[in-house]
């Protein structure tokens, strides 16, 4: 798995490629945690180029999302794959996250522009 992290304005942007699973989920985990410690608001996470997510991955993504919406942030996931987006769909957590099929979208959800 390979984690790149960029800001545009006041977003920012964590692209993960590669396989979340158990193993990799605590890399993940703890660039979440350096990330949030810094007060980050609008948090867009790209997993265009994820080919795999278990269930410790979407622990992960479970834990960032409570704790954005008690410090009143927004979480957005882009580019899920199919593969992806259907281990999220079963889980049923499709209906719980903002999912976009683009950053452009995703950009509109952060800044209340939809």
């Amino acid at each position: 798995m390979k984690i790149n992290l960029r800001d545009s304005n006041e977003i920012r942007i964590l692209e993960v490629s590669g396989e979340i699973d158990f193993h990799s989920s605590r890399e993940l985990r703890q660039k979440f945690q350096e990330i949030l410690d810094k007060k980050c608001s609008k948090l867009l996470v790209n997993l265009k180029k994820v080919s795999y997510i278990d269930s410790s991955g979407l622990a992960t993504f479970v834990e960032v999302l409570q704790r954005m919406k008690r410090a009143g942030g927004k979480l957005v996931l882009v580019g899920l794959a199919p593969a992806v987006r259907g281990v999220f769909e079963i889980a049923k957590l499709d209906a719980i996250f903002d999912l976009s099929d683009s950053e452009d979208k995703a950009f509109a959800t952060l800044t209340g522009q939809t």
